[in-house]
Parts: structure tokens; sequence; C-alpha cells
């Protein structure tokens, strides 16, 4: 892993996992995933959280080294899953004076996933808006329910002004995986903290009278510059508004004819001037990926062939995962298929009205089989409908 340098006294010690197959067992993470951990060295030395087992020797190095035969006096715990707080027991016992800093919810939850000794005697309760100091350094402590768990808690340095904001702001891929921040970031918060947009609302809203000069997430790079930019994407992500002028056809297709359909709207609308058409394939695309664009784009048509007097399956999952994750504030296109009883426009209908805000363009189409002069005509009236 290449050099992480974040301050004099604030020092990297997490872990790059390259070898890694999906992310929380099922995300694709082709560029790996970093655990993110951090070392404050003060009068009273901090770490700021452990990580996952799959690195759990080289974290302890890195700990050791950084600590250079000092001990440490706190482990501050932002976020119970075990990516991140796999090695709290192990810590706990190697020192046995450490006290561990949690909020309520964090102790309700410790005991099922560890025994600590002495745990009574070892926690200090911190609750909104709290202050610790260490020395040179001061943490203050803000409360983060349902991002993306009930205990998860941010902490700011006040004398570097750093952010620990626990799974906020993190990314996929590895440290030195040299690509696109937004992408990976936005695949990662939709997928993953999606569903929580208000609750991501009402942090932003604690964070604004902070000036903060580095974010440090548990995922991801460390940000240093530009920091308004991540932010405002942010608060777009979270108030789920669209983030991008375009059409994406999602498409589920058995034999091959949905997808001609779906590929021949995607030629219309280009010609007819869209400004981006995106297209994917339910069957065999990275389901995270299509959510994410789900969410970028402000319009999402919907292609899929009628399976057993319902929809074709792919297509089912993709919209029960953006029920789940809140989706809405969006446009939403049908194109169905079937050779005796079309039946998938009638159930992508159903379950799009559960979500909030979507408008449903009156044009759909049905088509029998394959494409012909009668349903040609409905996908020019469909895009249509889409550009005005």
């Amino acid at each position: 892993m290449k050099d992480i340098t974040i301050s004099k006294d604030i020092i990297y010690i997490g872990a790059d996992d390259k070898e890694i197959d999906l992310f929380e067992s099922q995300y694709v993470v082709p560029n790996g995933i970093s655990y993110n951990s951090y070392l404050i060295k003060d009068e009273k030395n901090v770490v700021m959280d452990t990580i996952d087992k799959r690195k759990t020797d080289e974290w302890f190095q890195n700990l050791e080294k950084a600590l250079a035969g000092a001990k440490p006096d706190y482990l501050v715990i932002s976020h119970l899953e075990p990516d991140h707080a796999y090695n709290i027991e192990r810590l706990a016992r190697k020192y046995p004076e450490m006290k561990l800093i949690g909020n309520e919810k964090t102790f309700a939850f410790l005991p099922q996933f560890f025994e600590i000794p002495d745990l009574e005697a070892r926690k200090v309760v911190v609750k909104e808006g709290d202050e610790w100091k260490i020395g040179n350094h001061t943490l203050q402590f803000f409360m983060a329910p349902m991002v993306h768990w009930p205990e998860v808690m941010v902490t700011y340095e006040k004398t570097e002004k750093i952010l620990f904001s626990a799974d906020g702001f993190g990314k996929f891929g590895s440290l030195d995986t040299d690509e696109d921040w937004t992408c990976e970031a936005r695949r990662y918060y939709f997928n993953i903290v999606g569903k929580y947009g208000m609750q991501v609302q009402a942090l932003l809203k604690k964070l604004a009278g902070l000036e903060i000069k580095m974010i440090c997430p548990l995922h991801g790079p460390i940000l240093k510059e530009n920091l308004a930019f991540y932010i405002q994407k942010y608060d777009i992500w979270s108030s789920y508004e669209p983030e991008d002028d375009g059409v994406l056809i999602a498409y589920a297709s058995i034999h091959g004819n949905t997808a001609d359909s779906a590929r021949e709207l995607a030629q219309i609308l280009e010609e007819k001037g869209a400004k981006k058409v995106v297209l994917t394939d339910l069957a065999r695309d990275d389901m995270a990926e299509a959510i994410e664009d789900a969410f970028r784009y402000d319009k999402v048509i919907l292609a899929s062939s009628s399976y057993n007097f319902g929809v074709f399956p792919p297509m089912e999952q993709f919209l029960r995962h953006l029920a789940g994750k809140n989706y809405q504030n969006r446009k939403v296109g049908i194109v169905e298929n079937g050779t005796w009883a079309p039946t998938a426009g009638k159930c992508m209908k159903e379950i799009v009205e559960t979500m909030k805000n979507i408008t449903i363009y009156d044009t759909m189409v049905t088509i029998r089989s394959r494409l012909n002069e009668e349903s040609r005509t409905k996908l020019k009236e469909l895009a249509e409908e889409i550009l005005r």
C-alpha cells in the first residue's frame, strides 16, 4: 500500500483488501476495498476503529509500529459492523487498561459481538456534542443513527479540523487504485446507505456548522481538497434528487427480443437528441451499478419479458431493490413483452406505484414476441413523450 499521510499526530493504520470477491457478500469490488483505521498520538493515544478480520495481522502490525512502544489509552468505536469492529475484543484483551468510547447503543450491541473483560469499568459513554480532550487534540462526537446502523457516530477532531466520518463518504476500491471517486462512491452510497437519505440529511445539517479541512472515512480515500464537491454530492444523493439529465434503459430479456427493443429505443432517443442514454442488461450486468444509475439519472425505462404470468425475475429483483432503497422523484416508462399473455407491464407498474413521487409515462409499449410496425410506432411515441 502507498503511504497515507494524514498529519504529524494522526497516522493511518488501515489496510487494503484486494483478494475479496464480494463486499458484504453481495457487491462486486473489482478493485478491492480499503478498511480504514487511524491512530491519534497525543498525551492520550486514541485508536479510531479496528478493521475486518481479513486483515487482522496487518492491522496489528501497523498499530504497533505507529505506537512505537506506547500503549493505546482509548478506542473510539464509530460503527460495530464487523468490517470495522472485528478486532475490538482482541485489542481490548491485548491492552487491558485501554478504555472504549461509544454511545449507549454501541454498548447495547457490543456484547452481542464480543466478550470484553471488565467492560462496565472500561466504558466511556458519550452523547451528542460531547467533547473529550486528549492533550493538544479534542474529539467531539455527533450521533449518526441509521447511517447506516443505529449506533453509528462520527468524530470531529477540533484542533486539526478533521472529520472521522464512519461509513459516510466511503467508496469501493483499494487506496492504491487510481480511479474516479464519484462512480464508485455513488455505487457504494446507494447500495449501502441509500435507504437512509433522511438520516444522512440530518447528519449533514449537524456538520454544516463545522469547519472541516479533511474527511477520513472508514472505506476509500482520505478527502483533503475540494471538500465542498463531496459534501454537495452527498446532499444530492441523500435528498433523492436526480444527479444528471439522462435515460437509463434497464431491460430483462429471456431470448433477446426484449433486449432488441431496448436497444432500438436507445437508438431512437439518441437520434432525437437525448443528452445521455445508458443501457443495462439486468440479467448479466452488475445489479449494484444498475441501481446506482437508476438513482443517478432522472428517467428510467423498464423493459421486461413476461414470465410465469408475472415479470422476468431479474427485473423484479431490480425493482424490489429500488423500492427497498426509497427510490423516488423520477419519471418511469414501461415496455413489456409477451407471446400469449403479456403481464410484465402490469407487474412492473404495481411495484413502481409503491414508490414515492414517481411519474409513469402514459405510453406503455406492448411487444408480442418481437417488434413489428405497431410496436415500433409505440416505441417512437414513448421516446417523444420522454423528450417532451
